[in-house]
């Protein structure tokens, strides 16, 4: 019951299920699971209990409590929750007062009728791929306990895998949302840069954050960003959409099972171009010099007041953003501008792109390296291989997995033009149904 957005929602708004049992039912996954799993580092349960309790009053009083009624979420812990310490995964604002209010983005998810359940681990200040936390433990996949959940938004990744909540907030800046969701098996949503009100969240990078949420389906984010949006379903069918298939940069550098699941997408679409992504080396060298320098520049009071709080390898990368000259910045970002038109110059003749969501399935916690088509890689850098490069052109994306190629999930990407959500959405759903007939 916990998997589905959509019917809890309709249940509780019909009074045929009370919101105070789903939110226990919730806080008695999270008891049993997260021992095993660490997906949250603080659970809101008597805030909870309250919520849900004037949510069965409204539905008693014959008052529509919104779209999401009764629906546990989380939140990744970036995220201010009033009366709870936003850590973002550091030690370094372990001491900072509680929130005296909540993030507009719980806020908005709370007027909708959801209920929040807590907290969830993270990368140190959302930099990193695999929430593999010095301070607050790593989270573990679902699927594979010795293994990654993904990052930053670990967390949100594995609470919804599990079964812990069927909603968690995240944030996306090089592929935060997009690799968890295909690391644990479950969809993914990074909407428009800007589209969801980032007050009340502790950035990364400013100019590349995006606020957005992961679901066990394409229905529950769907359902999620109505109720954030306001815009209605599209009905699109697969036959009617051209997709643009990647060639070159995307369609090299992976594992035999992320080609497997990228051609297995592929073949649900009768319409397919194949398209050149510009520069994507490019794109991901400029992606990655714009969150070096911003996010340095946001941590360098704290680096020079307390370098020891920082896990090492986050405070190394701070360290190294910080040293960056500002004219790579100021290229970077004349790039970023231009690779944006290049994108949306695509669109002209796809209605969306295609493309793989991890050059991987989630590697083991401790494996350093990587080996695709006879040549060694990095791990940590080669993950954000397929996120990192698009991120910046702020585009809507929803990632989601496809079942049946490996014995470990594995996703893909279907990114859209600037404020094309609902259309994403729909090829997204339409896309997920093709891949459950294809294994049924």
């Amino acid at each position: 019951m916990l998997h589905d957005v959509s019917s809890i929602a309709e249940q509780v708004r019909g009074g045929d299920l009370a919101a105070a049992d789903v939110i226990e039912r919730a806080l008695s996954v999270i008891s049993t699971q997260n021992g095993a799993i660490n997906a949250f580092t603080t659970v809101t349960a008597e805030r909870a209990r309250r919520r849900a309790r004037e949510i069965d009053a409204l539905v008693a009083a014959g008052k529509d409590p919104g779209p999401l009624a009764g629906v546990p979420f989380a939140a990744k812990d970036l995220f201010d929750i009033a009366g709870v310490v936003t850590i973002a995964g550091s030690r370094v604002l372990a001491a900072n007062a509680a929130a005296d209010r909540d993030a507009a983005a719980i806020r908005a998810l709370e007027r909708a009728g959801a209920v929040l359940v807590g907290a969830l681990n993270m990368e140190e200040f959302a930099y990193g791929f695999l929430t593999d936390n010095a301070h607050y433990g790593r989270t573990c996949n679902p699927h594979d306990l010795t293994r990654t959940a993904g990052g930053s938004s670990g967390g949100s990744g594995a609470a919804v895998a599990a079964g812990m909540v069927p909603l968690a907030l995240g944030t996306d800046t090089n592929g935060s949302i997009r690799i968890p969701a295909s690391f644990c098996g479950v969809v993914g949503m990074k909407p428009t840069f800007g589209r969801v009100d980032r007050a009340g969240m502790v950035p990364l990078a400013p100019s590349q954050d995006h606020v957005g949420w992961i679901g066990s389906s394409v229905s529950d984010v769907a359902l999620a960003w109505r109720a954030l949006s306001g815009e209605a379903d599209i009905g699109k069918q697969l036959s009617e959409v051209v997709v643009g298939e990647a060639t070159g940069y995307f369609a090299e550098r992976m594992t035999p099972a992320a080609r497997a699941a990228l051609s297995a997408a592929c073949a649900q679409f009768p319409r397919r171009r194949a398209v050149e992504i510009p520069a994507p080396d490019a794109a991901r060298a400029a992606a990655y010099a714009i969150t070096s320098s911003e996010a340095s520049a946001l941590r360098l009071d704290d680096l020079r007041r307390s370098p020891d709080l920082f896990d090492p390898a986050t405070r190394y990368r701070f360290l190294a953003g910080a040293l960056l000259p500002a004219a790579w910045y100021i290229k970077a970002k004349q790039f970023q501008r231009w690779f944006r038109g290049q994108l949306e110059r695509l669109f002209e003749d796809v209605d969306v792109l295609l493309l793989p969501a991890s050059p991987m399935l989630a590697p083991r916690f401790g494996e350093e390296t990587i080996e695709i088509d006879g040549h060694t890689y990095p791990v940590r850098p080669t993950i954000g291989r397929f996120t990192q490069p698009i991120s910046s052109a702020g585009l809507p994306i929803v990632c989601l997995p496809v079942p049946g190629v490996a014995a470990l999930p594995i996703g893909v990407q279907l990114v859209g033009r600037p404020n094309s959500e609902s259309l994403v959405l729909a090829v997204a759903r339409q896309l997920e149904r093709a891949l459950a007939g294809a294994q049924a």
